[in-house]
């Protein structure tokens, strides 16, 4: 939709021909060149004059207009292809554990391991989050910080595909992955702060209660959403060599007012990334932002176009 950003200059568009009838007329030149009258009508060229005279009028009232119209600085509303920023601050904590390499997945009727399967749908996720700033942590034994916070959501997502077992250790601290991921959130002035937990193992660290844990990020506004990934878990197979802690996920989750996944296909992984667009809304989803472009350099070239011509033309004469 076309506009005007300042209206009010067309109000300029007259002004010519007011002062025209309050300004008083140059006074014209008093010399004079007697010709005998045969020479006189052989040069005389009235209607070439005439024509002149409104061709240069009507380029005077045209590069007069253009200023004007570029005064007004003619607009039109678009959309920017510029996702707002959604004021939303994601940390990825996932599980590198000696567990994630069992294959108990299937991707086309072919095994794959748990962490290829958590890599396509995690790495697929954050691709997604344009507009929010996205952080991934790992850990095993320990935790790392793979990628801070940030807007490059294609960084963060190379990061995850390149995760690899063994480099933070093949043992579960969840305590304090989820505590690294926190500690990252809570630096942050996000007005929406979100830590994404996902484990297939119990908390063998065992140093901090993870309970509590997500007691201090409620009270932090840290909302937690835990994934737990595997197709045991300790209350159907308590004996069970891989079995994921569940329900201490679930507790988690609850505690800081986040959702509990429980993932046992890679089926149920995809609608875990749905359900979490769902709660976490993408703000590549919303409508676009629109701008203003300005086009006041259009009538403002033609009338730069025009002055030159009137310049050239008066110059000749």
């Amino acid at each position: 939709m076309w506009s005007l950003a300042t209206p009010l200059a067309m109000f300029l568009l007259p002004l010519p021909l007011v002062l025209r009838r309050v300004l008083p007329p140059v006074p014209g030149g008093s010399m004079a060149l007697y010709l005998p009258p045969g020479v006189a009508g052989m040069l005389d060229d009235s209607d070439g004059a005439r024509r002149r005279d409104r061709v240069y009028r009507a380029m005077n009232a045209a590069l007069w207009i253009c200023l004007v119209i570029a005064l007004a600085g003619p607009q039109r509303a678009g959309p920017s292809g510029v996702i707002p920023a959604s004021g939303r601050d994601i940390v990825l904590a996932i599980d590198l554990s000696g567990s994630m390499e069992k294959e108990d997945f299937s991707l086309g009727g072919a095994p794959i391991s748990r962490l290829e399967a958590v890599k396509r749908v995690a790495a697929r996720f954050v691709a997604s989050r344009r507009g929010d700033r996205v952080g991934l942590v790992l850990f095993g034994d320990r935790p790392y910080v793979a990628a801070p916070l940030t807007f490059d959501i294609d960084a963060v997502a190379e990061a995850i595909r390149g995760a690899a077992i063994g480099i933070p250790g093949r043992s579960t601290a969840l305590s304090d992955g989820l505590g690294l991921a926190m500690k990252r959130v809570m630096r942050s002035d996000g007005e929406t702060r979100v830590v994404v937990l996902l484990s297939d193992g119990i908390d063998t660290a065992r140093r901090i209660d993870p309970r509590e844990v997500a007691s201090f990020a409620a009270e932090n506004g840290i909302r937690i959403h835990t994934i737990a990934l595997g197709p045991q878990d300790l209350g159907s197979a308590p004996a069970a060599r891989d079995a994921v802690d569940a329900e201490t996920l679930r507790i988690i989750a609850a505690a800081s007012g986040g959702e509990s996944f429980r993932v046992r296909t890679l089926e149920d992984l995809d609608a875990m990334a749905a359900a979490l667009d769902t709660l976490e809304p993408n703000p590549a989803l919303r409508p676009p932002l629109l701008v203003q472009r300005q086009y006041w350099t259009w009538p403002a070239t033609l009338a730069l176009g025009l002055a030159c011509l009137l310049a050239l033309r008066r110059r000749e004469s």
